[in-house]
């Protein structure tokens, strides 16, 4: 069982990037009840804002709509539910992500060049 595995079964908040700022995040993200699938980036709205949004694989698009389904949390909330973004956090804004998960492992491939990220 790897770091990951172990914090997630502990059900532990890993503070991985200090001041790491704001990720607007469906609810359903939050409540484990989808996956991330997609991960974009936009300009900030404001200083506490990084400018990161996820939306998760069973989010239809009356779903995402509704600003009732979308919540701000720190982006190490979002770590604490699917580490992979760490490894993205630092690309900028523009940048449109699709997240997979298979018996090859877990990474994202960029949709705007089709390059795998991992």
């Amino acid at each position: 069982m790897g770091l990951f595995d172990k914090l997630k079964k502990k059900n532990a908040n890993v503070t991985f990037i200090e001041n790491a700022g704001g990720v607007i995040i469906t609810k359903s993200i939050y409540q484990r009840t989808s996956k991330l699938k997609w991960l974009f980036r936009e300009e900030s709205v404001n200083p506490s804002d990084n400018g990161w949004r996820a939306i998760g694989d069973n989010d239809t698009q009356e779903y995402i709509d509704n600003p009732e389904n979308s919540m701000i949390v720190d982006f190490n909330t979002l770590a604490n539910i699917e580490p992979a973004v760490l490894l993205v956090y630092d690309m900028p804004v523009g940048t449109e992500l699709e997240f997979f998960f298979d018996d090859t492992g877990r990474y994202f491939i960029d949709t705007n060049t089709g390059k795998r990220i991992k």
